[in-house]
């Protein structure tokens, strides 16, 4: 009688990601404007999710430092990533202007931010505090499906899109882009320039580092610091 065999699984065939050129990212970032610059700079500088990006509160970004807090990323967990000095000073002054709005909305009255509900019971009063805001404030007021009252969420993830989608566009880049593409450019050239890769694990918030082992695949796409051996006959 013949032995009984084991199911083997199928392995699921690797996708690399699409990893930009920092040249590319140059063009891609030289076609946007405003917030929607400011918003792409700090996704590629410190690897950042698109909801991770417009859910921060004014209180998790640690100019002093030179830190973003991510709270609650994917799987639940609280992560450290980089902000990258040279978006500093931008950053500082879109924090001023949405202070401004801020200040309007307190007296006229509108409700507080949305914040989760164990800490809304344990700080009664976060939701109408500086530190607690969106930093990325929404233009206009929304009512809140949760509690039914007017708030201001933070902006909109489709706005985003389309702004990415229109300057990769006008960059004249043939590669299919989109706002994960900065996340998988930023852990790629890290890798490039040597950084450990526990330490872009640490990062992306990556659980195992299997799941970064990806962007050692993705090395290869870069092609341009590469040189041909052919050019270097008769060198």
């Amino acid at each position: 009688m013949a032995e009984d065999l084991a199911p083997v699984r199928s392995k699921k065939p690797v996708r690399l990601p699409v990893v930009l050129s920092q040249g590319e990212v140059i063009k891609i970032l030289d076609e946007m404007n405003g917030v929607y610059s400011l918003i792409p700079k700090l996704m590629y500088g410190g690897g950042l999710r698109v909801m991770e990006t417009l859910r921060l509160r004014v209180q998790d970004i640690g100019f002093a430092n030179g830190y973003l807090l991510i709270r609650d990323g994917k799987g639940g967990k609280d992560r450290t990533t980089l902000l990258a000095p040279s978006v500093t000073a931008e950053l500082q002054t879109h924090l001023e202007s949405t202070r401004s709005l801020f200040n309007s909305d307190r007296e006229k009255g509108v409700s507080g931010v949305f914040i989760p509900n164990a800490l809304a019971r344990k700080y009664p009063n976060a939701g109408i505090s500086w530190g607690w805001q969106y930093a990325f404030p929404s233009k206009s007021l929304s009512v809140d499906p949760r509690s039914g009252m007017l708030r201001r969420h933070h902006l909109s993830e489709s706005g985003l899109r389309k702004a990415i989608a229109e300057a990769k566009k006008n960059a004249h880049i043939d590669k299919r882009v989109t706002s994960h593409t900065l996340r998988h450019s930023f852990a790629t050239h890290l890798l490039e320039t040597g950084t450990n890769i526990r330490v872009v694990q640490k990062l992306l918030g990556h659980a195992d580092v299997k799941t970064t082992e990806i962007y050692t695949h993705a090395l290869q796409q870069n092609l341009d610091k590469v040189v041909s051996p052919l050019e270097r006959l008769g060198g």
